[in-house]
């Protein structure tokens, strides 16, 4: 009875009680493997990722056959971006049902995210031939093609997914996610249509609130665009966990710990290896765009938003003493020039997978600002560039984007405006506590003036001038960000100043960032 209620209150959105009704069962039956997969669930949803890993890991360790759960555990490694460990999961699944649709379905969505685009659309089409009227193959099809910058291709898949089922409202964020499309006057009819028709708080209800925001931006409709960016976040703000006085706190607590004097102790410790490039910042701050940069120069591949370095900080501090706060700082304090250099070479073995054998290859998670001390200890030749963008401009743009997951902090305009406030307080102290070591671009810079930047930026990582670097937007590759159409364009300096369309009602954000009017 409890776990059939605690999926009632799942689908309702009610983590709390759904959390406690799973441990409630867990205590009377420690081994109830249903149990621990929907508890994995909840972890998931609430962005605690290492619980609900351990939790499928020992459910299948139980229930080797609970196919279920094998499915949800590909599904949990494939968001942790760890492709070939999800892969082996999936197959595994497949092995016993090989002609269950989502099981092929995630096996496509891994693939693509992979970058074997071909080899996903192969297992889409396969799908789509036995399932002719299921939209979300179309849908998924739709953002393989995207990443591949097929536009046309991804927008007509979109289109049949819609036309397959009407009220499918993923496909509409889908559509507004390919930043270079332009809705249609029956769009914003079909989707106003149907947001009244749903739930205000149901997921629905939240992406759709987010492309009709993009829709009526494009249109000039600036308040009502505004209106429905505002209902949208507020919706996923209920729905996820952030404390911006506990973020704040972690903060002081990395600059207190990582100090001159702590780097000046440590000096030459580490891999050597230079072969990494971090983009660090907050997204919509240019990193994409910079990493598009940097991967059309020969010598230079992207990857994608590496979890590695977030994984591994987080593994280290599981296992150190203290409270949730200081675990991080005490486990960092007491690694030995060993231990950093293992880390090193660890964080080069668990990327390896997402290399094709450049010499140097682009590591754009933007939260890795909060590692900067790390990355230096474990990869001294490393080069770390900070993405900067105008604060209201990258705030707002941050605000306007419905991620698919992660970055908590971004629904709420005062929580943004406080974040920034963080990052740009932590990129000051690592300036000062490894003077030269972090390169600051700026995105206004690249867009006024972008040969001097892409010069500087070359420079800065050791390498020649190339003029593919110039054309970047001709750069054939898989781009898994919502930049992805974006950077697939000359630059253009539209985006520079659009929050000032919406600046009446960014009090909450200038306020947060101390900005004067």
């Amino acid at each position: 009875m409890d776990l059939k209620r605690a999926t009632e209150a799942l689908q309702a959105d009610d983590l709390g009680l759904a959390e406690r009704l799973c441990r409630e069962c867990l205590r009377r039956e420690p081994r109830n493997v249903s149990a621990m997969r929907l508890l994995a669930e909840i972890g998931i949803r609430c962005g605690r990722l290492d619980d609900a890993e351990t939790l499928l890991s020992v459910c299948l360790e139980l229930a080797p056959g609970f196919h279920q759960a094998r499915f949800a555990h590909a599904d949990l490694l494939f968001r942790r971006q760890r492709h070939a460990a999800a892969l082996d999961e999936i197959d595994k699944a497949l092995a016993a049902d090989p002609d269950q649709p989502s099981y092929l379905l995630l096996k496509g969505v891994i693939l693509a995210q992979a970058g074997r685009i071909d080899d996903a659309l192969d297992i889409f089409d396969a799908v789509q031939e036995r399932y002719p009227d299921e939209a979300r193959i179309q849908l998924n099809r739709g953002r393989a093609l995207q990443m591949a910058g097929r536009h046309a291709a991804a927008v007509a898949a979109s289109r049949r997914a819609l036309a397959l089922e009407p009220g499918l409202a993923e496909a509409w964020w889908t559509l507004s996610n390919l930043k270079t499309f332009r809705f249609d006057d029956a769009d914003v009819t079909r989707m106003q249509e149907q947001l009244s028709a749903v739930d205000t708080s149901s997921s629905d209800a939240v992406q759709l609130s987010f492309a009709l925001g993009k829709a009526l931006e494009d249109r000039g409709k600036y308040d009502e665009s505004f209106h429905h960016y505002a209902n949208g976040n507020a919706a996923k703000r209920r729905t996820v966990r952030w404390d911006a006085e506990e973020h704040h706190a972690d903060i002081e607590a990395v600059a207190g710990l990582f100090d001159a004097a702590f780097f000046a102790a440590r000096k030459g410790w580490g891999d050597p290896s230079p072969a990494p490039i971090f983009i660090v910042g907050l997204p919509r701050a240019g990193s994409t765009l910079l990493e598009q940069i940097l991967a059309s120069h020969s010598q230079v591949e992207g990857t994608m938003e590496l979890p590695d370095v977030l994984s591994m900080a987080s593994r280290l501090a599981s296992g150190a003493p203290g409270d949730r706060r200081t675990r991080y700082t005490n486990v960092m304090a007491t690694l030995d020039a060993d231990e950093f250099a293992a880390c090193g070479a660890g964080y080069l073995e668990c990327t390896a997978g997402h290399r094709a054998g450049a010499p140097f290859f682009v590591d754009k998670m933007p939260n890795n600002f909060i590692h900067v001390g790390l990355i230096h200890l474990m990869l001294p030749n490393a080069k770390i560039v900070d993405a900067r963008r105008q604060p209201m401009a990258c705030g707002f743009s941050v605000f306007k984007q419905l991620f698919a997951q992660g970055q908590t902090f971004s629904y709420s305009l005062d929580e943004i405006g406080r974040y920034y406030r963080d990052y740009v307080r932590l990129m000051s102290h690592w300036d000062e506590a490894l003077p030269g070591r972090v390169l600051r671009v700026d995105y206004e810079a690249v867009v006024k003036n972008t040969e001097a930047e892409v010069r500087r930026l070359l420079a800065y990582c050791n390498l020649e001038f190339e003029s593919a670097c110039l054309d970047f937007h001709r750069t054939e590759r898989v781009v898994r960000t919502a930049s992805s159409e974006q950077v697939r364009q000359p630059i253009y300096d539209g985006a520079v100043e659009q929050w000032r369309n919406f600046e009446t009602h960014l009090a909450p954000l200038r306020e947060a960032l101390a900005l004067s009017p």
